[in-house]
């Protein structure tokens, strides 16, 4: 199933500036912190080097520059998020997208390399690898995609033939052609696959149950015209 979405209710869906999950995506662990830390430190210590041996008065300018140098470690990870938003909010069109798991599978990403040295003098590279789920989802009009996340525990509930729905997203007004698409749903078990968690989730429940209530009440209607006739 494959239902259009306004152009507001899609940027609804993908806020122009990051959510709290979002933020804390881009936050990363602590050595990521502690990299924007170094490069506050560093900015606030080049403009007062710069005041003291340049001689330049303190004006808004130099105020503004500072004070977005000295909090640079809190708003970053914001600009870096809101970036990848808009991104998304480029394509002209959405979709509401509810198919099912057409397959699943594990597999390992390198994800970086480090150096080191053993026990008798020898250089060795060793390889960060991370587990990767990769989801294959699909309809019965022989569209599909295939998504790739960090593998959690809480994937281990994920079966083929469940349920999952997306937001997907296109240039075409009749998205006979998708180019892009969000993170995946998987409302049986109340369960989000992501690498990115793109949408505001409860905006998204909402459209889902709405749609699922709608879907549930054309039967119904049916029926009535047909005892009415």
């Amino acid at each position: 199933m494959l239902v259009p979405l306004t152009r507001k209710k899609f940027e609804q869906l993908i806020p122009l500036i990051a959510t709290g999950l979002q933020y804390k995506y881009y936050w990363g662990k602590s050595a990521n912190f502690l990299q924007r830390l170094l490069i506050s430190v560093i900015a606030i210590a080049v403009i007062l080097l710069a005041e003291v041996l340049l001689r330049l008065e303190f004006g808004p300018i130099t105020f503004l520059v500072g004070v977005m140098g000295a909090f640079f470690w809190l708003w970053y990870p914001v600009f870096q998020a809101s970036i990848r938003n808009a991104k998304c909010r480029r394509y002209k069109y959405s979709g509401f997208f509810r198919g099912r798991i057409l397959d699943w599978w594990i597999t390992d990403r390198l994800i970086g390399k480090q150096e080191t040295v053993n026990n008798k003098g020898e250089l060795v590279i060793v390889e960060n690898r991370e587990k990767r789920i990769n989801l294959e989802v699909g309809d019965d009009t022989g569209f599909s995609v295939e998504l790739e996340a960090p593998l959690r525990n809480a994937h281990k509930v994920i079966a083929r033939g469940q349920i999952a729905e997306m937001i997907v997203m296109s240039n075409r007004p009749d998205l006979s052609t998708i180019e892009d698409f969000s993170d995946v749903y998987i409302p049986s078990r109340d369960l989000w696959v992501n690498d990115y968690p793109y949408l505001r989730r409860d905006f998204f429940n909402e459209v889902s149950r709405r749609l699922r209530e709608d879907q549930q009440e054309r039967p119904r209607r049916r029926r009535r015209r047909v005892e009415e006739a």
